[in-house]
């Protein structure tokens, strides 16, 4: 996203942002996303039976809790209809849906506004395929899949999210660091070479992960929940030291046969 909007001179307090799905990773994206700056007024939400909105008699299950949260919490307008809503004059859409294509229709890309950013994430094949999406009208659009540009991929973060969090020992994950994560996969991005095609740094780029290591301990000490403290030249090494060994010992455990190689 912080990529994105460099690209497209959008302000992430202005954007409208669409989200196709209500599971678990759209649900996190749409809590994170808000703690980093998106207004929820300028939020809306399809699950597979439609827009999320108060009025919707099927949320009134305790089982359904998140999303009745989320339908006050958005879509203050009462918009109703299915998932083509979401698209209608979006800035961006993230869809965590089922296996495509043709989950996410051209004809709904196109109702996107200028310079549209479409975060199409099922896998093995995305909801709709990046050429047909750029067609369609989107200006930038990633997956999950590795071999299409801007692949979007939890082991490009959970890794050195968890080593910046126990450099510090620290005693809870927040989402500031978590966004303080994102944006240095951004900065990274602009240091190879940032493009419409290359939001993200891929996880072959290893040097990556001490770098986002140590933006998470920093902004972990910055809140308070960091049991030690240091600078973050100091986190960067330390983490790239850790990192080393750790490959180290797994290259070496496989060399003796204590790891099967797939």
């Amino acid at each position: 996203m912080y990529s994105g909007l460099k690209i497209t001179g959008k302000r992430i307090e202005d954007i409208k942002v669409g989200f196709f799905g209500c599971g678990a990773a759209n649900v996190a994206t749409i809590r994170i996303l808000i703690s980093a700056g998106v207004d929820p007024k300028n939020i809306l939400i399809a699950d597979s039976r439609g827009v999320l909105h108060p009025d919707r008699m099927d949320l009134e299950d305790v089982k359904y809790d998140v999303k009745r949260h989320l339908a006050q919490l958005t879509n203050p307008q009462g918009i109703s209809g299915g998932p083509e809503k979401v698209f209608e004059g979006a800035d961006a859409v993230f869809c965590y849906t089922k296996p495509g294509p043709d989950v996410v229709k051209e004809e709904w890309v196109a109702k996107m506004t200028k310079d549209a950013m479409l975060f199409a994430c099922a896998n093995p094949v995305p909801e709709i395929w990046p050429w047909e999406a750029k067609e369609a009208g989107a200006r930038i659009v990633a997956t999950g899949r590795s071999d299409f540009p801007n692949q979007i991929n939890n082991s490009l973060i959970f890794p050195a999210v968890f080593r910046g969090t126990l450099d510090v020992r620290a005693s809870v994950i927040t989402d500031e660091m978590c966004i303080a994560a994102a944006k240095t996969l951004s900065e990274c991005a602009e240091k190879i070479g940032m493009s419409e095609e290359y939001l993200i740094p891929t996880m072959d780029q290893t040097w990556v992960y001490p770098e986002v290591a140590a933006s998470v301990g920093v902004k972990t000490i910055e809140q308070g929940v960091a049991k030690l403290t240091a600078s973050r030249d100091d986190l960067v090494k330390m983490a790239e030291e850790r990192i080393k060994a750790a490959q180290e010992t797994t290259k070496l455990l496989m060399k003796e046969g204590l790891i099967k190689s797939l």
